[in-house]
């Protein structure tokens, strides 16, 4: 009567051989090893690097465990975290710009366990440690290249409406224009005035000097919020797009303030190599070439990126950038060279439109921008020898190529260097530009050792909570006590082996919630077995325990749904802790359910399934 069939313990068998085989990996210790990786995303780590890392390390006392090649990158592992800080602080020292080091704590999961896919847990910043960064993003900069688009505008402006000016320039975050005679002041005061008038309140200030025919444009205190808000929230978005994209783990990216952005990034514990992921900036700028006509105060020289000695002259004025970037993915052209392929928004295709439609037969340039840092070595005033970093914009020409048609909204781009650089270079631009540039005000690496104490107390939690209810289900529900106690030691290790197959992150509120986990399943098992010593006031054991099993379903699983749906809801409006929560309590809820309901129900069948049984020891 209460036995299962062959395939309901086939199906309890496989989930449970699932589960025990993802959790293992969790039972392997992790190593420090540190990962070194060229600078320039060009070039892949190769047997020169290595040898000369070894020879670096071979002229200290420090012995790395291993050191290998593995994707484009060099993993040195070692003993001890001494030996790991130790050996990045002399390779550093070294090598400078030349590599990216980044600490890390590689897993010594076998072999077979990572082919099926079984890696360790990823623990979140409060567990594994990580970077916390304040940056601070520059407006007088992001005003500084509104102001260069307006005085562009401007010039065409007046130019087409046949208002003569002598001079025009940027000075002290102000627009200025000398015009030729009182007509064209007046025709521009009163297009000033006519412009300042914005939906949102007064955009200008404007400045007259009618004696000397000049005018003086500012941006109001109404646009110079409007710019910041702009500016704060596309880098926002651009952060979170590169660092999604980049897959770091529960990654936390959110205003602070007026102009402050907060990043955390778990796991990440070296802040080079975060800097490299969410400081990078990588844009284009698309540039007519200059000519004959162009003024020399309108045009700049910039150097080619495959050969800096040779260079061209570009008018200043910028048709397109990256922000106006939809979609960038990479290809190879007919001779077998890497190439982006570049999709615009509307916006930007009819300035490429514009742009192109009466300049064909002349050269258009991609220009591509990149913030880099500096690394060099200086003495401290207590005479300490520190590696001091300073950033710069570097602008060279990857292309100059004629317009042999009118160019819209997609098309390609070639000269991009390796696929490698190609692929980076999509990567940057599907993510989106900066705004504005931003500087680091605030770093601070998050050590591990606080994980470390609150993986121990949240452990302790669990095992106190564990041993309590053990101790409870045992003496108070004997044979189907020790049935649950069992249930409940499966239903752990299947939120582990569950989490660990699907990348899931385990956070200190993660632990809370297998806390809570805990105490639900116990619940189940609760209702279940005071359900059957009321059915067997009235029935024989085994139809007991048949109806026990299937009347409590229902409120079970009512009970476990409404929880799930709060969990959810939790999962998509939560951030950062909360939906660590939210994961660790969804999962927990399905898991209770099967090990309450079937695991449970299938050892209670293995002791009483077709047994004459007299009585119940529950």
């Amino acid at each position: 009567m209460n036995k299962f069939s062959i395939s309901q313990y086939l199906l309890i068998l496989f989930v449970l051989v699932l589960g025990f085989t993802y959790a293992l990996p969790n039972l392997y210790p992790t190593q420090p090893s540190i990962q070194v990786a060229y600078t320039d995303s060009g070039k892949s780590a190769d047997q020169i690097l290595l040898n000369e890392l070894q020879d670096i390390l071979d002229s200290t006392e420090i012995n790395p465990q291993e050191i290998f090649l593995r994707d484009n990158k060099i993993v040195i592992k070692f003993d001890s975290l001494d030996d790991q800080l130790d050996s990045k602080t002399v390779l550093q020292n070294k090598l400078l710009d030349k590599v990216i080091i980044a600490l890390n704590l590689e897993p010594s999961t076998p072999d077979w366990l990572k082919d099926i896919g079984g890696q360790p847990l990823k623990l979140g910043l409060d567990l594994s440690g990580g970077v916390h960064f304040l940056l601070e993003v520059d407006i007088d900069t992001a005003q500084q290249g509104r102001l260069e688009l307006l005085l562009d505008t401007y010039r065409k402006t007046f130019k087409e409406d046949a208002i003569q000016f002598n001079a025009s320039s940027i000075d002290d975050l102000r627009l200025i224009f000398e015009f030729k005679n009182r007509d064209s002041y007046n025709k521009a005061l009163a297009k000033y005035r006519l412009d300042s008038q914005g939906l949102s309140g007064l955009q200008y200030i404007i400045t007259e000097r009618p004696a000397t025919n000049t005018l003086f444009l500012e941006y109001s205190d109404v646009a110079l919020r409007e710019i910041r808000d702009y500016a704060v929230g596309q880098n926002l978005i651009t952060l979170r797009n590169r660092v999604n994209e980049l897959g770091v783990s529960e990654p936390i990216v959110q205003r602070q303030g007026s102009n402050r952005i907060v990043v955390q990034l778990p796991g990440v514990q070296d802040p080079t190599a975060a800097k490299k992921i969410i400081g990078k900036t990588a844009n284009l700028e698309f540039r007519l070439e200059a000519n004959s006509r162009t003024s020399p105060l309108r045009k700049e020289e910039f150097p080619f990126k495959e050969n800096e000695f040779m260079t061209a002259s570009l008018e200043k004025a910028v048709v397109v950038s990256g922000d106006r970037v939809t979609n960038a993915s990479t290809g190879f052209d007919e001779s077998g060279f890497a190439q982006v392929n570049i999709t615009l928004d509307m916006q930007g295709g009819r300035a490429m439109q514009k742009a192109t439609s009466g300049n064909i037969g002349r050269k258009l340039a991609v220009l591509f921008v990149e913030q880099k840092s500096k690394s060099e070595l200086v003495t401290n005033e207590n005479g300490e020898t520190i590696i001091e970093q300073s950033t710069y914009i570097e602008k060279n020409i990857i292309s100059l190529a004629t317009i042999q048609a009118v160019l819209g909204t997609s098309f390609r781009i070639t000269g991009v260097g390796s696929p490698q650089e190609a692929s980076e270079l999509a990567l940057l631009l599907r993510a989106g530009a900066l705004a504005a540039p931003m500087k680091f005000v605030e770093e601070r690496t998050v050590g591990p050792s606080l994980g470390k104490e609150n993986i121990e107390l949240g452990m302790q939690s669990i095992m106190m909570g564990l041993a309590l209810v053990i101790i409870f289900m045992t003496f108070y529900y004997r044979v189907f006590g020790l049935a649950a106690n069992v249930s409940l030691l499966i239903n752990l290790v299947l939120i582990t082996g569950i989490m660990s197959l699907l990348g899931a992150t385990l956070t200190l509120p993660g632990i809370a919630g297998i806390v809570l986990t805990v105490g639900m399943a116990v619940d189940a098992n609760v209702l279940i077995f005071a359900r059957i010593r009321e059915e067997l006031k009235e029935k024989d054991p085994q139809t007991a325990i048949r109806d026990g099993f299937s009347r409590a379903f229902i409120t079970i699983f009512d009970a476990n749904v409404t929880t799930l749906i709060a969990a959810l809801i939790l999962y998509v409006i939560g951030t950062g802790p909360v939906k660590g929560f939210a994961i660790t309590l969804s999962i927990g809820i399905v898991t209770s359910m099967f090990t309450a309901i079937m695991c449970t129900r299938a050892m209670v069948n293995l002791v009483y399934g077709n047994k004459n049984v007299k009585e119940l020891k529950i």
